[in-house]
């Protein structure tokens, strides 16, 4: 049997009756850029998410820079996050000209440690009461923002965070990037920061048919920003106020997105019924000393964008599962602070270990909605196969 880790196609076939039209309306009307579906898209996002505004930009990337940008984020400036999480993370931080400044992860979901914040501001920076500012001490870099990730699609501890980065006068990004849909204590994710950043990748829970991205927030004065940024900087066509970027959704991908999005908590559901039976599965087959499940941290209602298991074993059991034709994938292989181009930044690999051990033991098994239960049984099958022979 070929099981693949995701199957857009299977989730097209339910939804091409709808996506053509609206296609064949933008042709028509040849409005590619800001026009009536990414107009709608934004009150939409925002409605869903809880929040007043929502601007729409060129991808989850962008919305990460545009994001910290809009809060000042530049040179000599850092931003807090964790080095478990995708590049663009790390990478929209440098791409500012600031640096990214790592903590590690808990075991349990991936997700920024709070004690580990905690602990990093309180023994690592000190806090200039007279301007406000928090000063890196060994960099003296200014630290502007916490960027904590909501990791494979659930949320980070948005009360300790939050909470932590107040005493220090920072404001929360959150990485929402692989969390649309996700809530904390009934709160959506987008809605629990100063600013939320999504990515519409064709691969995300809603995913376009292309690169696009949005950008939350209930501060309309960043979201001013934020909307001034994506359109090079100009309220007005050639007059322009600050240097902006071009960074907008364009019709085609808000069109789809329009159709995609009321099927967006049931596709979640479906994901969590997959969940729950893979982890009956490996239950039932004994196989809980190799596997780990992933947990659902508390007060988390989780859209499993990726459903990652801990394995012993990890690499040889990829191997066999591709073998035997089941798509799997390591999200990610190399925590950031390790990665080459970062390596300036002066981390060991020990530094962060919790994070070390994930890269080594992560693997995102298939959980599309569309997953038939012959595929999902056959899936639990091999892994029990592939122990059984250890």
């Amino acid at each position: 049997m070929n099981v693949p880790l995701l199957d857009l196609r299977a989730q097209y076939e339910t939804i091409k009756d709808k996506i053509k039209p609206l296609v064949d309306e933008i042709f028509e009307t040849q409005r590619f850029v800001l026009g009536a579906h990414g107009a709608a898209l934004e009150e939409e996002i925002a409605r869903y998410c809880g929040v007043p505004y929502a601007i729409g930009v060129a991808s989850g990337t962008d919305a990460l820079l545009l994001s910290m940008k809009a809060l000042g984020v530049g040179q000599g400036d850092a931003v807090i996050t964790t080095p478990f999480t995708f590049f663009a993370t790390a990478g929209a931080i440098v791409n500012l000209g600031a640096r990214p400044i790592f903590v590690d992860i808990e075991a349990a979901g991936f997700e920024m440690d709070p004690d580990a914040l905690s602990s990093f501001l309180t023994k690592e920076c000190k806090y200039a009461s007279a301007s406000g500012a928090t000063i890196h001490k060994a960099s003296n870099l200014t630290v502007k923002a916490v960027l904590p990730v909501h990791l494979y699609g659930q949320c980070a501890d948005m009360d300790e965070i939050p909470a932590i980065a107040d005493r220090f006068n920072l404001p929360v990004v959150e990485d929402a990037c692989q969390a649309v849909g996700a809530s904390y204590k009934n709160k959506k994710a987008g809605a629990l920061g100063t600013l939320g950043c999504f990515s519409f990748f064709p691969s995300k829970n809603l995913g376009g048919a292309g690169d696009g991205g949005m950008v939350t927030t209930s501060d309309k004065d960043i979201a001013d920003r934020v909307r001034l940024l994506r359109g090079h900087g100009a309220h007005h066509r050639y007059y322009h106020d600050v240097v902006g970027f071009n960074s907008r959704l364009d019709e085609l991908q808000a069109a789809v997105l329009r159709v995609k999005l009321p099927y967006l908590d049931g596709w979640s559901k479906a994901r969590r019924e997959h969940a729950k039976k893979y982890a009956e599965a490996f239950k039932s087959a004994g196989l809980l000393d190799s596997v780990t499940p992933p947990a659902i941290l508390p007060d988390n209602s989780h859209i499993f964008h990726q459903y990652v298991i801990r394995a012993k074993q990890r690499d040889e059991l990829q191997a066999f599962l591709k073998e035997a034709g089941v798509g799997c994938e390591v999200y990610y292989p190399v925590s950031l602070h390790e990665q080459a181009c970062f390596r300036g930044l002066g981390y060991a690999p020990e530094d962060m270990p919790v994070s070390g051990a994930a890269a080594r033991e992560v693997l995102a098994l298939p959980v599309y909605p569309e997953l038939a239960d012959d595929q999902r049984g056959y899936v639990t099958d091999r892994i029990a196969a592939f122990y059984a022979g250890r």
